[in-house]
């Protein structure tokens, strides 16, 4: 039978010849995953299950990531909880501050992902993952509080739909800019408990960051994951990070997809999503009368270094408009230290941005950025629903960090090529 990309990944995984779509299988897991949000609810799980063990100790990865450095009493306690069954079970892959990221962006940095692999988080946006040929998905505290403890977990295999990327990406276009389209193209739902998967010619315009961006929104259309195949792009960034065996995988040319959605690059522009859903997606060129408060450039969708760099070009010698508040959180240690050294922090500062500790922070409406009624924000992150990043009757505009950029220059939602 033939089956793509994620069908073969997790037929490995049950330890099947083949499996189909809609078919329920038990598979084994190579990575659990877990924030200072979810892993407490896991836990809970855990210990109310009467569970003493976990399965590796390797393999389960906590991530303090949401409310960290601690704002608050309740989110002191959280990561308290966090840390002290990491300590009672030794994990290796605990990330607290001083070492952590955020959890999407600290992973493949980390070389804890890898082709082939089958991985689940207590995070809807661990989809991420599959930028490196790896089947990952975003689960439910207690699914992360069971898989702790077997190794294994059920799913219900996902149908397919196919994402041909044709053409040459335009100036300022990233893979933000495609995911925002292609959501706006099929909608939230567009692909419900599907499987999103990437392949065609044009794969070799997108970067390594670019479909990291790109498969972390994959949830955003509904869909169960996003996935690419391996190529020298994903060997390049794989090199020196990942060094146990791995196995690629691609589909048979004779996959059953239940449709096939052609996206040629050449026609993408950068693309900004109106509140308050990201399948409210419009050309930033129509942006000019929106005027705005804030500016966020971060979070696991585009806090890494190419983002960085991005937005420091724009921002160059140039300052924030009048009354608009720039907030820069680049998503790791790592990124942080290379902002330092190649300049971009100064870059920002100079501009009257702040730059952030690594932290999710204003994208859940968490802190470092809270929006009040009425305010507006152009943010990299991945979610503009009612009330996300703040008041209820704020707004959150969507973007790439060139088109969050250009748009504190302006004042208002901008193209970079306009400023």
């Amino acid at each position: 039978m033939a089956m793509t990309m994620t069908q073969k990944i997790l037929a490995k995984h049950a330890g099947l010849d083949e499996v189909h779509a809609g078919q329920l299988i038990q598979a084994k897991l190579d990575l659990v995953l877990g924030n200072d949000i979810t892993s407490p609810v896991a836990i809970n799980e855990f210990e109310a299950a009467g569970f003493d063990k976990i399965f590796d100790k390797s393999k389960i990865v906590l991530v303090m990531d949401h409310f960290t450095p601690n704002k608050d009493i309740k989110s002191a306690t959280q990561c308290k909880q966090c840390r002290l069954f990491a300590k009672r079970f030794n994990l290796d892959n605990f990330f607290d501050v001083g070492t952590m990221g955020i959890e999407h962006a600290l992973l493949p940095e980390q070389g804890l992902v890898a082709p082939g692999e089958a991985i689940i988080g207590a995070d809807s946006h661990t989809c991420t993952y599959g930028a490196v040929n790896a089947f990952s998905t975003g689960v439910g505290s207690t699914d992360m509080g069971a898989a702790m403890a077997a190794g294994y977990t059920w799913f219900k295999v996902p149908a397919a739909i196919r994402v041909n990327v044709t053409g040459k990406k335009r100036p300022y276009v990233s893979g933000k800019d495609l995911i925002l389209y292609l959501i706006g193209k099929i909608g939230v739902d567009g692909a419900l408990y599907k499987s999103l998967e990437f392949s065609g010619d044009g794969l070799s315009e997108l970067t390594m960051s670019d479909r990291l961006t790109i498969a972390n929104m994959a949830i955003e259309a509904g869909a169960k994951n996003g996935i690419f195949p391996v190529d020298d792009i994903t060997r390049e960034f794989l090199s020196g990070r990942v060094t146990r065996e791995w196995t690629g995988y691609e589909a048979d040319s004779d996959a059953e997809y239940e449709s096939v959605i052609e996206l040629d690059l050449n026609n993408i522009d950068c693309t900004v999503s109106w509140p308050h859903l990201p399948e409210n997606a419009k050309p930033a060129t129509e942006g000019h009368d929106v005027k705005i408060d804030q500016i966020v450039i971060g979070s696991c969708t585009n806090g890494r270094i190419d983002d960085m760099k991005a937005a420091a070009e724009i921002l160059k010698g140039r300052h924030l408009a009048s009354g608009v508040r720039g907030i820069i959180i680049p998503a790791t240690q790592k990124v942080y230290r290379e902002c330092i050294k190649l300049g971009y922090v100064d870059i920002f500062l100079d501009a009257g941005c702040v730059v952030s500790t690594p932290t999710c922070g204003p994208c859940l409406g968490g802190h470092m950025g809270v929006l009040a009624e009425g305010e507006r924000c152009v943010s990299t992150t991945n979610r503009n629903f009612v009330g996300r990043m703040g008041h209820v009757k704020s707004e959150v505009y969507l973007a790439s960090p060139a088109v969050a950029a250009a748009s504190g220059i302006a004042g208002h939602i901008a193209h970079p090529k306009d400023i």
